[in-house]
């Protein structure tokens, strides 16, 4: 049977899960007009769709499946949400002053916060992204510290014991941590154990951490987990994160700071 926009049931639900891995996200309302059917007759194709594991619903539409366990490419991950990260970064490194610590994590939201920061005076950046590392390289005004360890060709990042002691040697002001999964039960979590490992140090060593991420992280869970909510105190996202989040942040006593 073909609505008036002329899909059959099955060709648009196909399409809105197509749509929803593409983008992460979808609105109730906008693909209402898209496809030119009623808000329950999308609703029940979502409801469908989360009830064969294809989708994840929330509060006025629907996220891509909540459990990420594939460890994309750093050039894969770029092309995801572009637009939002860079509003993220631009908007994070206004959080970063003269003379301050940091910890930059390794992703590509990470380093549009280093794209943003060459002009700060007497910086202190410590990563684990070899790519950010290089952003910044030849800024006299930044003292770069790379963490060492093994260096994983999906991410350009360096894990492993070696990069884990040499962050226990410091203690930061502000950690920038980009995280693949974000659920307010489980926390904090990402694809890969030596990247988790890792991020968990991260969140010991520094007196500040602020999550960047753009909002499809949000709701999602991935394999292995890097820590809870307690130390998590700021958030920097686009302004398509879902309102339940944002009521739940508010309860919590954590900022959050839409780009």
């Amino acid at each position: 049977m073909k609505n008036s926009g002329g899909h059959t049931t099955v060709d648009r639900r196909d399409e809105i899960v197509h749509i929803i891995n593409e983008t992460g996200k979808v609105k109730v309302d906008e693909l209402s007009v898209r496809f030119s059917v009623s808000s329950v007759t999308i609703r029940n194709d979502l409801s469908y769709l989360e009830s064969r594991g294809l989708i994840h619903r929330v509060y006025g539409g629907a996220l891509v499946r909540d459990f990420v366990a594939h460890d994309n490419t750093l050039t894969e991950k770029a092309k995801l949400h572009a637009e939002e990260k860079r509003a993220i970064g631009a908007k994070a490194a206004e959080m970063i002053f003269e003379g301050d610590s940091i910890i930059l994590d390794s992703g590509t939201t990470t380093i549009e916060i280093a794209k943003r920061i060459k002009d700060r005076e007497d910086l202190t950046v410590m990563t684990n992204g070899v790519n950010i590392a290089i952003e910044l390289a030849g800024c006299s005004n930044i003292a770069v510290i790379l963490t060492g360890g093994r260096l994983r060709e999906n991410s350009f990042s360096l894990v492993g014991p070696q990069a884990e002691v040499a962050l226990r040697e410091f203690y930061f002001d502000k950690l920038f941590l980009g995280v693949d999964g974000f659920d307010l039960n489980v926390g904090l979590t990402t694809p890969n154990q030596f990247e988790a490992r890792l991020n968990a140090v991260m969140l010991e060593v520094a007196k500040e951490t602020i999550i960047v991420a753009d909002s499809s992280k949000f709701g999602r869970k991935s394999l292995c987990r890097i820590g809870g909510l307690e130390k998590i105190k700021k958030i920097v996202t686009d302004p398509h994160i879902d309102k339940e989040y944002l009521a739940r942040f508010e309860e919590l006593g954590v900022e959050v700071i839409l780009a």
